[in-house]
């Protein structure tokens, strides 16, 4: 059995587990929250969670440039970057992936070659993911520097 068919065999299941691990690096309230239902309205995050990992792990292994990369991965990240979580607990999740594809296609017997196909699969993605993460961290500082020059510039114009 060849890489993609395994992958494509597998996919639910890689993705349920990629999901948990995923809701494991929250509090367990809001995993359970999460975790519940992917409507997107009354569950945005968790039903963004749970797409983008499915949009990732379709493009795990294309050759898509890092800017289509980057739109499957920004969704989750962006929340993880306003979240403030540490940058390696943000992307921390990508390499999650390595350990779940290892045991998940372990019956497989993937040749050694097609194994490095995986571990740079997801070493690609989560580079691109910690760009992302860089990007939106950079922005919310930003608009935070502009916040407090707006509350100084108005404290000095009104005297408070």
């Amino acid at each position: 059995m060849g890489l993609k068919t395994a992958l494509t065999a597998k996919r639910d299941a890689i993705l349920e587990r990629w999901f948990q691990e995923v809701l494991a690096t929250y509090p367990k309230d809001t995993a359970r929250f999460l975790a519940g239902g992917g409507d997107p309205f009354a569950n945005p995050v968790g039903h963004t969670v749970r797409e983008g990992l499915g949009r990732l792990f379709d493009a795990l292994f294309t050759d898509e440039p890092a800017t289509e990369l980057s739109a499957a991965v920004d969704g989750i990240v962006r929340i993880r970057a306003v979240q403030e979580f540490k940058p390696s607990a943000a992307v921390g999740f990508i390499y999650t992936l390595k350990g779940i594809l290892r045991e998940e296609l372990a019956a497989a017997e993937l040749p050694a070659a097609e194994l490095a196909v995986l571990d740079n699969g997801v070493d690609r993605l989560a580079l691109v993911a910690f760009d992302v993460y860089m990007q939106c961290r950079e922005k919310i500082f930003e608009i935070r520097v502009r916040e407090i020059k707006e509350s100084q510039l108005l404290a000095a114009r009104f005297g408070s």
